[in-house]
């Protein structure tokens, strides 16, 4: 059954004797695509609502449910689920963002325990900031972002306020950058941004798009704490624009896989250091991390 025929049923259900259409035949993966269609299109759909269009128990969608926070595509919050696969499609985003998913999810899961409900946020672009922000949606903020990808996620949400930031936008990344975000920056004020890298070292932190190291800049100078987050691969490694020293910032939130000896860098730089625990890591050689272009592809150096 397509989406067009299920969103119709499910805007037409108010008759008396309205009854759900048969899914009796479909594989497990068939209905859990048609649970996505639909979140996709509406952004949310309450547990009622799934049960009822799909002709299938609760505890069936809350399985299924499950299946898909897990796989990053939704997020279960009080009331229903929201969408958050990515869109808009990009395709350089789309590559980057399963590789070091493990380490990004886990990095994820330990930086938004730095973020409390009605905190005033700024996200850059990113596959590890766009991990971030899956877990925050259904949270009560103000956000501000860059990132197309990023304000996908919070536009349909009723509890947070977004600020898209407006700018030239970089058709791999969908991140608005240059002059006209830079200005806009420049009148805002939140709490804490949280920013992602390309490369980590003894100079400090390091991104491959001159245009993007301006605005990160701009975006650190309007907030009270700046987070960086960054997998292992990243570190002791150099990119094409140097955005700040490592003292630069409050916290860096990274994997279990940093060495003991960059442990120790970042906190004697007096930089508060979380290290997140990884459940299963997928080994991917740092060559095999992009073509240079990407907002968190590192650069080998030496």
């Amino acid at each position: 059954m397509t989406l067009r025929i299920l969103a119709a049923w499910l805007d037409d259900r108010s008759g008396k004797n309205a009854m759900p259409p048969s899914q009796s035949t479909l594989t497990v993966q068939e209905r859990r695509q048609q649970i996505l269609e639909l979140i996709r299109a509406r952004h949310f759909a309450t547990l009622d609502e799934l049960t009822e269009v799909l002709g299938v128990s609760e505890s069936t969608v809350r399985r299924d449910l499950e299946a898909l926070e897990e796989e990053g595509e939704a997020h279960r919050i009080h009331g229903g689920v929201l969408y958050t696969g990515s869109s808009p499609k990009l395709p350089h985003f789309e590559m980057r963002q399963p590789m070091r998913w493990a380490e990004k999810k886990a990095i994820a899961r330990t930086a938004v325990e730095l973020i409390q409900p009605g905190d005033s946020i700024l996200l850059d672009g990113g596959s590890t900031t766009y991990e971030v922000a899956r877990l925050l949606t259904g949270v009560p903020l103000h956000v501000v972002t860059n990132s197309l990808p990023v304000a996908n996620l919070f536009a349909s949400s009723p509890i947070s306020d977004l600020v898209f930031l407006g700018g030239s936008i970089c058709p791999r990344s969908g991140v608005a950058q240059g002059p006209l975000a830079d200005a806009m920056i420049g009148s805002l004020r939140v709490r804490k941004a949280i920013l992602s890298v390309a490369a980590v070292n003894e100079q400090g932190f390091f991104n491959n798009n001159v245009l993007l190291v301006g605005t990160e800049r701009r975006m650190m100078e309007a907030a009270d704490e700046v987070i960086v987050v960054a997998d292992s691969s990243k570190f002791g490694h150099c990119s094409l624009t140097h955005l700040c020293p490592l003292d630069a910032v409050r916290y860096v939130v990274s994997d279990d896989g940093l060495s003991a000896d960059w442990r120790t860098k970042i906190e004697s730089a007096g930089v508060r250091l979380l290290v997140a625990a990884v459940q299963e890591r997928q080994a991917i050689p740092v060559a095999d991390l992009g073509d240079g272009e990407s907002v968190d592809a590192p650069v080998r150096s030496g």
